[in-house]
């Protein structure tokens, strides 16, 4: 297995963070919440699935060999 640190699976997870957050305020914006609800979503969806997505990243790489070429 290729070697890929920690600081990669970091980095892809903020600019995916920062994609996807950007399309949930959208989102709100588009079926009408008011800018402070947007505000709040946009701040409860960076923490929350940035965490999420970081350990299903890491755990995709430790345990899960699908896909990977020696």
């Amino acid at each position: 297995m290729s070697d890929v640190s920690a600081k990669r699976h970091l980095a892809k997870a903020v600019t995916w963070r920062i994609i996807a957050s950007i399309t949930t305020v959208a989102i709100a914006w588009f079926f009408g919440l008011p800018a402070k609800a947007i505000g709040a979503v946009f701040i409860a969806d960076i923490v929350i699935k940035f965490v999420l997505y970081y350990g299903h990243e890491r755990l995709w790489y430790k345990y899960i060999k699908f896909g990977v070429k020696d």
